[in-house]
């Protein structure tokens, strides 16, 4: 029997390789066919799954991006660990038998426990919260004036002219520490959650820090325990729900939404007690189009406000006339005159 020489290959060896070779193209053939049919069979699995020819550049760019995106997150992760919120946009509670219904149920409260008359909240603040934000500075809070205005035709073309009536009944808390009315079930909740996402988007669009509107539950608060941490120290940490047992299913009236606020958590709140104002929209027309009280102190607020910078514009006009050249010197040389005419009649 023959050896084969170093380096070479036998009859025997080489038809095995020929046979691994024809029965590895057969099986290759056979998977092919069988992946065209396939839903991905006419995707690139190259391209699908990311490989290329240069994996240290791509290892290298995957590395860069990684830090860009870890960069970004730490950004917004500081952001939302700075955010606190002095703005909001206010849906106010003007329906003058929602303000007696609730003050009805906050006496029955008090005579029940007076320690939490200084949990209540007063009536000229009764509002719908509809999002909150913060805005840093007077740039800012042009900017957020500019979101609300914008929301004001988007409102108009989902309400189609008609009203948007909210209706309030019965009592809830969050986590008996806040004392709401809810507002009933209906299609206007689906209405009003389409603006709060919708100004949600659009102050968000404009670079504001806004709350998660994932949040939002439209409610009406009446009472809250941190506006007095007196209560806590002298042993009220939670809303007895006995003490308004009796308002769980009371109908206290309808609100229309007819204006949304932009206002300030911070700044002093108006004569009225509604919280400061920096700019509104109005939604249709209410009663009429006469406008409530809190409108009119703001109305009146304005026209004060324009009446006193016209009269300081006119002042300084004056002064600016009184000082221009030539003109000094003929006042002067009259008030001269005036002097010697005085001295004349003093002889006499």
């Amino acid at each position: 029997m023959e050896r084969p020489e170093a380096g070479g290959i036998n009859s025997n060896e080489c038809e095995n390789v020929s046979r691994k070779k024809k029965m590895s193209e057969e099986f290759e053939a056979n998977t092919m066919d069988s992946l065209v049919d396939m839903p991905f069979a006419t995707v690139d699995i190259q391209d699908d799954c990311g490989i290329t020819d240069e994996p240290q550049i791509n290892l290298k760019r995957s590395q860069e991006n990684e830090w860009v995106k870890s960069d970004q997150v730490k950004k917004r992760k500081k952001k939302r660990k700075d955010y606190q919120p002095n703005y909001f946009l206010s849906i106010p509670i003007t329906n003058k038998e929602i303000i007696k219904g609730i003050k009805i149920l906050q006496n029955a409260i008090i005579q029940q426990d007076e320690r939490l008359a200084k949990a209540m909240v007063s009536d000229g603040s009764f509002h719908i919260t509809l999002l909150v934000m913060q805005l840093l500075n007077e740039d800012e809070v042009n900017i957020g004036i500019d979101a609300l205005l914008e929301l004001k035709p988007f409102i108009e073309e989902l309400l189609q002219g008609k009203h948007l009536t909210l209706p309030f009944q019965g009592i809830g808390t969050f986590g008996n520490q806040v004392g709401f009315v809810k507002l009933a079930e209906g299609d206007h909740v689906n209405s009003l959650l389409e603006i709060a996402e919708t100004a949600n988007r659009t102050f968000q669009e404009k670079g504001i820090l806004v709350g998660e509107s994932r949040s939002f539950k439209p409610h009406l608060t009446f009472m809250k325990l941190s506006k007095s941490p007196w209560l806590r120290k002298n042993g009220v940490k939670k809303i007895d729900p006995d003490l308004y047992e009796k308002f769980i299913s009371h109908r206290f009236g309808e609100e229309i939404l007819y204006r949304i606020d932009l206002c300030s958590m911070l700044k002093k709140k108006q004569s009225s007690g509604y919280y400061h104002c920096e700019s509104s929209i109005v939604i249709g027309e209410k009663n009429g189009g006469e406008p409530d009280d809190a409108e009119l102190v703001r109305l009146s607020k304005r026209l004060v406000e324009n009446a006193v910078l016209k009269a300081v514009q006119q002042y300084l006009e004056e002064t600016q006339n009184k000082n221009k050249p030539g003109e000094g010197s003929s006042v002067k040389t009259e008030a001269a005159d005036q002097n010697g005419n005085d001295n004349e009649n003093n002889r006499k």
